[in-house]
């Protein structure tokens, strides 16, 4: 299924931002990602869902070049952001990651301060000239990740010495620090007490008004919460791609229905 072929009438199909034709992806002999094609829009949260092992973390690490740090890996096809390709030789994948950032399943603070935690990007990509307008990307970030209020009297503590909840939110700070124009996050949630895990969603929702936004998760509930169109991935393949409540409520195809009714996976 190639969402390029997708014909719908979806409320949500918004004009792509980044766009990925025929993806394949192989670790060594094994073929993880098969011919998988698919549209991402600003402003709006895509949600990547399936059975373990289904591809769905492999093809996010495509979006932003990850997995050109696996020696076994090899990458075919296209993927454009904002019409550029994004595997050409003449782009940077340094500067790549800074327009679209990663958050990973376990918060990985800097082994830095609070406050240090959110410059690096800043500093490391010239985005401030002096340290006030540094204090202002930090400052901004953490009220922007919803965390600003609870750790602005200890900016100097080490990040690590968060709870998980509030590392994760340092982690999408730091992200958003260096301006994104995607925000990946692979089971962001998957580490996080219910309590944490719903000021997490909040926050997705509120960040998708500035970004775009890709998330795999294995909850259900949390796809149907959060996003706004869903893919679910089969055995490296793109089963089917629409808006989040067709999929849920009126799958087109059978694998979908029976992984969303619990039959499998």
């Amino acid at each position: 299924m190639n969402e390029t072929s997708e014909t719908t009438a979806s409320g949500n199909m918004k004009p792509p931002f980044m766009v990925a034709e025929s993806v394949n992806v192989w670790y060594g002999e094994t073929h993880a990602i098969k011919d998988v094609s698919l549209n991402i829009a600003k402003n709006q949260v895509m949600a990547l869902i399936g059975p373990s092992g289904c591809g769905k973390s492999t093809f996010l690490r495509c979006l932003n070049r990850m997995n050109d740090t696996i020696e076994t890996a090899r990458t075919t096809g296209r993927i454009t952001l904002d019409g550029q390709d994004i595997y050409s030789p003449d782009l940077d994948p340094v500067a790549l990651r800074a327009r679209v950032g990663m958050v990973f399943q376990k918060p990985n603070p800097f082994p830095k301060s609070i406050f240090d935690n959110v410059a690096y990007g800043p500093r490391i990509h010239g985005l401030s000239t002096n340290r006030a307008e540094l204090e202002d990307i930090v400052f901004t970030s953490l009220e922007r990740a919803g965390l600003l209020k609870e750790v602005k009297d200890r900016l100097d503590q080490p990040g690590t010495g968060l709870s998980g909840g509030q590392q994760q939110r340092l982690c999408i700070a730091r992200t958003i620090a260096v301006n994104p124009e995607v925000i990946l996050m692979d089971e962001p949630c998957s580490a996080l007490d219910p309590i944490a895990t719903a000021r997490i969603e909040d926050l997705i929702d509120e960040l998708s008004q500035d970004y775009a936004i890709v998330i795999v998760t294995h909850s259900m509930q949390q796809a149907a919460r959060v996003s706004q169109r869903t893919a679910y991935f089969h055995l490296g393949e793109l089963i089917e791609v629409d808006d989040t409540d067709k999929v849920f409520t009126n799958p087109t195809h059978k694998l979908t229905e029976d992984y969303i009714t619990g039959r499998f996976g």
